[in-house]
C-alpha cells in the first residue's frame, strides 16, 4: 500500500470534508470544532492516557462524545490480576468539556464531589493530577504525575468514513516517560520506570464502529521501543496508523491483523495466545495475555463493548532492512465495538 504524507494546514475545508486523508509524524493539520458540518450528535473528543510497568498500570480518559461525557480512571494490577475503574458520566455535553483543539498546547478538567482530574499540557509539559474519593476499599486515590516526550514523532493520521462530513483525527504520542506517584488502597507507589502512551483523539463518527488497537512503551535491552498498531474503521486507503518507535526514530508500517484465537462456541478467546502480524511479515508478533479489562455497557440504541487485554509482547518487526526483537515487553491490545 502505497501511503499519503499529510501536508500542513486545515484539517478540514469550507464544506466540513477532510482536505486530504493520510498520516504525518507530528499534529500538522489544524483541527477546528467550528467548522465541523456534521450532525453534533456524532461529534467524537477524548485524550486518553495510560501508563504503566511490569506491575502496575494507570489509564485516564476525559471525552465528550456529545451526548454524553466520560471521566474514567483505572487502576491495573498486573501481579494480583486486578482491575479496578471508576467512571463518571454526564449526559448532553455537547463540547462543554473544552478539550483543546490540539495535542501541542491546552489542558482539560473534570470537577466533581467524588472525582477531579486534570490533564495539564502547557506546550508539551504535560502532568496528570487526580484524586477520586471511595476508589477502593474505601479509600481514595491520588496521583501527581510529570509526563515527558521522549521520542518527538508521534502517529498523526487523517482518516475518512464512507459517509460525508464524517472523519477521525487522531494521534498516539507513544514512548511518554512518567515521574511522580500515586496512591491506592492506602499505599503510595512511586512512578519513576513508567513508560506510556496518549491517544488524542478528534471526529465525527459513524453509529457502529469496530476498532482493534495495541501499543506498547518501554525499554528492551538498553532501547526505548515503542509502537502502535491498529485499525478496523474508516476508509484507511490512503494510510495505516501502524508505526515502530525506536529511541529517537520512527519507522512507518503498512498493514496488520490481530488474529484473536476462538473458543468453542466460536466466540473470541481474549485470554488465550495472539497473533499478530502482517502481509509481508514486517511485523511478527506473539502476545500473551494477563488480564482483560473489560466492559460491556449495553443500553439497546448505545453500546459499547470493550476487551483492553494487557500482556506480554513478544518478536519482532523488520524495517529498513534491520530485524529489530522484542521479549516480554507488557502493553495491550483491544479490540472494541460501539454503537455511538
Amino acid at each position: 500500500m502505497e501511503q499519503h504524507k499529510l501536508i500542513e494546514g486545515d484539517l478540514l475545508d469550507s464544506k466540513g470534508e477532510l482536505v486530504e486523508a493520510g498520516y504525518a509524524f507530528n499534529l500538522i493539520k489544524k483541527y477546528d470544532r467550528k467548522k465541523i458540518k456534521a450532525n453534533k450528535w456524532r461529534i467524537k473528543e477524548w485524550d486518553y492516557y495510560y501508563l504503566g510497568n511490569k506491575e502496575y498500570g494507570l489509564a485516564f480518559t476525559l471525552a465528550d462524545n456529545s451526548y454524553m461525557s466520560l471521566v474514567s480512571v483505572s487502576f491495573i494490577n498486573l501481579v494480583n490480576k486486578k482491575v479496578v475503574t471508576k467512571d463518571f458520566i454526564n449526559l448532553f455535553t455537547f463540547g462543554k468539556r473544552k478539550l483543546p483543539s490540539s495535542s501541542i498546547n491546552g489542558s482539560c478538567e473534570y470537577k466533581s464531589k467524588k472525582c477531579y482530574l486534570r490533564l495539564e499540557n502547557e506546550f508539551g509539559n504535560r502532568k496528570i493530577i487526580c484524586s477520586i474519593k471511595n476508589f477502593f476499599h474505601k479509600k481514595d486515590f491520588e496521583c501527581e504525575i510529570n509526563v515527558k516526550e521522549t521520542n518527538g514523532n508521534s502517529m498523526v493520521i487523517a482518516t475518512p468514513f464512507d459517509k460525508k462530513k464524517h472523519f477521525y483525527y487522531n494521534q498516539k504520542v507513544n514512548l511518554l516517560k512518567a515521574k511522580g506517584f500515586f496512591k491506592v488502597n492506602g499505599k503510595k507507589h512511586e512512578v519513576n520506570d513508567y513508560y506510556g502512551v496518549l491517544d488524542w483523539g478528534r471526529g465525527v463518527w459513524t453509529y457502529k464502529n469496530t476498532w482493534y488497537w495495541s501499543s506498547v512503551n518501554g525499554v528492551y535491552n538498553n532501547h526505548r521501543i515503542g509502537f502502535n498498531l491498529g485499525y478496523g474503521f474508516g476508509d484507511t486507503s490512503k494510510a495505516s496508523e501502524n508505526m515502530l518507535f525506536v529511541d529517537n526514530e520512527v519507522y512507518k508500517l503498512n498493514d496488520v491483523i490481530f488474529d484473536i484465537p476462538k473458543d468453542k462456541n466460536g466466540k473470541d478467546d481474549f485470554l488465550n495466545e495472539w497473533k499478530i502480524v502482517s502481509s509481508s511479515k514486517d511485523i511478527d508478533l506473539t502476545f500473551t495475555p494477563i488480564i482483560n479489562r473489560h466492559a460491556d455497557t449495553n443500553l439497546l440504541i448505545i453500546r459499547s463493548n470493550q476487551n483492553q487485554v494487557f500482556g506480554e509482547f513478544n518478536g519482532t518487526f523488520t524495517v529498513e532492512g534491520k530485524q529489530i526483537k522484542i521479549e516480554k515487553m507488557i502493553g495491550f491490545a483491544e479490540k472494541v465495538l460501539n454503537k455511538w
